[in-house]
């Protein structure tokens, strides 16, 4: 393992008795102070992943390093330099936002005054303090993810988990919880490593991500660099049914302007290098071989196409199950 490894995860597996294989000999590493993603649909292993990362399940193959310590032969060491933000909130909702940090700080051996300076400061890191003497039966959901947040770094640590760390919260806050993870990494020198299965989520923070399905991870990078390496625009044909979007597919994969042909359900992907030039051609190529063409959009490249192109399915598709 490289010093500079904030984490390191090496052909790590995970097989649950008489159930699914979760993990199949997934590999990554994340830099100090990086924000990293792990995108896939439910089920994909995000949550395994991090169990495995914060010592709460144990791997069944593979090996794991966070903050240059063991996940398995350390995990006492590794729990003191990490913080976890679970899918649920575990905050006490009867007691109020301060009495839940105060709790927190106390469990992880911080008394006297370093409690209540360290309060106070993450209470109005989150915009809490005018709220911090509320149950937090009356926080917004907004309100209580970020005292989730709050919490997983009571005690400074190196790595900060945050498992869908959005999850039912509306648009309006879980844009506001992105300015806040955004502005971690640097005010609190961390490591992110966060799991999500919005597209635009992941989009928008990782500096780079690991896009899993059914256990395997099928494509890392920057987003911007994944995205680049689909290179042109993708045009969407639509077609009345799924036996006329095989033939088209079939029909445009034989077009020189076309790259790839990728067809789920009744619309067919095609890559080319200049959308709007290229769907005149499309369109008649379609009428000349009997197919009628419903509907048709044009697009930059997205992680959606990132991950039909590597996964075989839309993300909507895999999230339907």
């Amino acid at each position: 393992m490289q010093a500079t490894d904030a984490i390191r995860v090496d052909g790590l597996e995970k097989q649950y008795p008489k159930g699914p294989r979760a993990l199949d000999g997934i590999s990554f590493t994340v830099a100090p102070g990086e924000i990293f993603g792990l995108l896939g649909p439910n089920g994909a292993g995000k949550s395994t992943t991090v169990k495995i990362l914060t010592t709460l399940a144990s791997p069944s193959g593979g090996r794991a390093e966070v903050a240059g310590l063991d996940v398995v032969r350390e995990r006492t060491a590794v729990r003191r330099r990490i913080g976890y933000v679970a899918q649920g909130s575990g905050v006490d909702r009867y007691a109020t936002g301060r009495e839940n940090l105060e709790l927190v700080a106390h469990l992880q051996g911080l008394e006297g005054r370093p409690v209540r300076t360290r309060v106070a400061e993450l209470l109005d890191r989150f915009g809490l303090a005018d709220a911090a003497d509320r149950k937090v039966t009356e926080y917004s959901g907004g309100m209580q993810r970020r005292l989730d947040v709050a919490i997983g770094l009571v005690h400074r640590p190196q790595v900060l988990f945050l498992d869908e760390p959005t999850t039912g919260l509306d648009p309006e806050h879980r844009r506001a919880m992105w300015e806040e993870v955004e502005g971690l990494a640097a005010g609190e020198e961390l490591t992110i490593l966060l799991t999500t299965h919005y597209l635009e989520e992941a989009d928008h923070l990782a500096a780079r991500l690991a896009i899993l399905d059914a256990g395997r991870i099928v494509a890392e990078g920057s987003p911007e660099g994944l995205k680049a390496d689909l290179a042109g625009d993708t045009v969407e044909l639509g077609f009345a049914d799924e036996a006329a979007a095989e033939a088209a597919s079939a029909s445009a994969a034989e077009l020189p302007l076309v790259r790839e042909t990728l067809r789920h359900g009744r619309s067919v992907r095609v890559r080319v290098d200049h959308g709007a030039r290229a769907v005149p051609e499309l369109v008649t190529a379609m009428e000349a071989a009997g197919l009628a063409v419903d509907t048709v959009t044009v697009q930059r490249p997205s992680l959606d196409d990132v991950y039909l192109r590597h996964a075989g399915r839309t993300f909507a598709e895999a999230e339907a199950g």
